[in-house]
Formats: structure tokens, C-alpha cells, sequence
């Protein structure tokens, strides 16, 4: 799996991310789960014309000591498609300046 991992994170950076992400991303159905939906002008050509398997999001995934942020873009509501695919490079920098904003909000130095 290609992903972004934010390690070493102290227990007050923890908190502070699971604040930030709980205000600012729809909550997964797991604990420490979260979606960041991809807007639909940035959806990449496989994911255009598959409204039935939108919407499209990135995840992430707070653990105790660490933030794992996915580079598959996930349908909510399908799990075997061909529009499930890794990020275009407008998919990643639009998820990259999401992460960047948030670690400078939040004075993330892990």
C-alpha cells in the first residue's frame, strides 16, 4: 500500500490531530478513522462517469504514536472497481497541501 506516515507523534500531537480531524473530516466507522472526500473536479478520469461508487475519498488512519494517510482513492460505497485507484498527481497535491495545512495549524514537529 502506498501511503504517508507521520511518526513519533507525542501524546499532545496525537490529541491535537484527533481534534483537528474530527473538525475537519468525516469520521470513519472505525475509531481513529477518517475520510477526506475528494472534490469532484479533481477526480481522475476512472472515477468520472462512476457517480453510483462516489463519493471519492482518501484515508486516514490515527493510531496512538503515528498518522497513516493513503494514496488509494477509495469509493464509499464499492470496494472492486475500476475507479479505485492510486492518487493523480492533482489528487496528491491537493491531499499534500490538506497535510501540510494541518501539521502547521496544529505545530506538528514529529
Amino acid at each position: 500500500m502506498r501511503q504517508f506516515v507521520i511518526d513519533e507523534l507525542s501524546k499532545e500531537e496525537r490529541d491535537n490531530l484527533d481534534t483537528y480531524l474530527k473538525k475537519t473530516l468525516k469520521e470513519g466507522g472505525m475509531l481513529g478513522m477518517f475520510w477526506l472526500a475528494i472534490p469532484d473536479d479533481l477526480l481522475a478520469e476512472a472515477q468520472q462517469g462512476h457517480e453510483e461508487c462516489g463519493p471519492f475519498f482518501f484515508g486516514f488512519d490515527l493510531a496512538k504514536d503515528k498518522l497513516i494517510v493513503e494514496l488509494l482513492v477509495r469509493s464509499k460505497s464499492n470496494l472492486h472497481c475500476t475507479c479505485i485507484s492510486y492518487a493523480t498527481r492533482a489528487q496528491r497535491d491537493f491531499l499534500l497541501d490538506f497535510l501540510d495545512r494541518m501539521l502547521v495549524e496544529e505545530q506538528i514537529r514529529a
